[in-house]
């Protein structure tokens, strides 16, 4: 059996990196984009309704909404961009 060299295997192993990193990479474009295409209404929809009845807008006022969205997002792991689409619609 024929021994790989060290600098054979630091090479192999800067490789494999740099094609983890580029797939983790494009993987997270791909969610960005995603997000970007979905209104607050759907984002809404999807992530503070599957876990509770979600008061209707005019419940709280827009201030309240940034409070309450703030809160929620560490709760239902939304991206910043994800709350504040929730937060704007609900504040309309």
């Amino acid at each position: 059996m024929k021994k790989i060299s060290f600098k054979k295997t630091k090479i192999i192993t800067a490789l494999l990196s740099f094609i983890s990193v580029t797939v983790l990479f494009m993987n997270s474009c791909k969610v960005s984009q995603k997000v970007a295409m979905r209104s607050g209404a759907q984002l809404w929809t999807e992530n503070c309704q599957r876990c509770h009845n979600t008061p209707s807008p005019s419940t709280f006022s827009p201030e309240q909404w940034e409070t309450i969205g703030l809160h929620m997002q560490s709760r239902a792991l939304l991206t910043n961009k994800e709350r504040d689409k929730i937060i704007e619609f609900m504040k309309q």
